[in-house]
């Protein structure tokens, strides 16, 4: 049985390799685990291969405790109840001291050890009086985190326009980049409402396909080329990127598609 297991662990869906001798784990598992930032829970996702910890851009580390118990449940029930207090009464400092932030979500440790609340701000917040206020008020370590629109959705989200669980909020752990460029090589609709995700930025899942388009669109002509088939001489109108094919209108003003496979040459504009 493998002694390192990928776990994912954490409101922001943290993934590292953590040690689990004497532990019987398994795909799937929910376990208590010792991360650097102390005890808390966590999901077992596959081994830990070589492989799997070389994809991992910025890997966690610990080791697994147990095997979640029915006390850890009713006590992890405990703790999400005890958040929704601390969240009010974090808004009710950063009210009585005017800070500039809006708050997004809470974590408190399974182990106690820290109390994490994540906001958003429009520029940098001096929150040091307000650790110092939390601090006094629950006799912990208390961190502050200042996300993005995107980490919100991570934390908030819970289903997009397909229907499924959001991506940012299950298997992804990084925000890959995406721009309008992608939305226009795939022919997907340009209206922002449209091709925007519950962050309100532009969804993730353009960036998935990207590379197979990519991959596609460079076996094509480019738009203006001439190009010799078995139909004759032509000039390509336009390009079909998954279907790997161009729309060519020939020199006696036919307009046919024609795969990529059946170009013999490329005779330039």
């Amino acid at each position: 049985m493998a002694t390192q297991w990928i776990v994912r662990h954490g409101a922001m869906r943290f993934l590292g390799p953590f040690d689990a001798d004497g532990v019987a784990c398994a795909r799937g598992a929910e376990v208590v685990v010792r991360s650097e930032r102390g005890l808390e829970l966590g999901q077992v996702l596959c081994e830990a291969t070589p492989r799997a910890v070389e994809l991992l851009s910025e890997p966690t580390r610990g080791r697994v405790v147990r095997l979640l118990t029915e006390e850890d449940r009713a006590e992890a029930e405990r703790i999400r109840q005890a958040e929704e207090g601390e969240l009010d009464a974090c808004a009710r400092f950063v009210a009585q001291r005017r800070l500039q932030m809006e708050l997004v979500d809470v974590e408190h440790l399974f182990g106690g050890e820290r109390i994490v609340f994540y906001f958003l701000a429009e520029k940098r917040v001096d929150f040091r009086e307000l650790v110092k206020d939390l601090a006094r008020e629950y006799q912990t370590r208390i961190e502050m985190r200042q996300i993005g629109v995107r980490d919100e959705a991570k934390l908030l989200a819970d289903y997009g326009d397909c229907g499924k669980p959001v991506c940012c909020n299950t298997h992804m752990s990084a925000m890959p980049p995406v721009s309008m460029r992608m939305a226009k090589l795939q022919k997907s609709t340009l209206d922002p409402s449209k091709i925007s995700g519950r962050c309100g930025r532009l969804k993730c899942c353009l960036r998935f396909e990207q590379d197979v388009y990519e991959e596609f669109q460079a076996e094509l002509p480019p738009v203006g080329v001439r190009v010799v088939t078995p139909k004759g001489q032509g000039r390509v109108l336009a390009q079909e990127v998954l279907a790997r094919k161009v729309l060519v209108e020939f020199e006696d003003g036919r307009r046919l598609p024609v795969a990529a496979a059946e170009i013999l040459t490329r005779l330039g504009r």
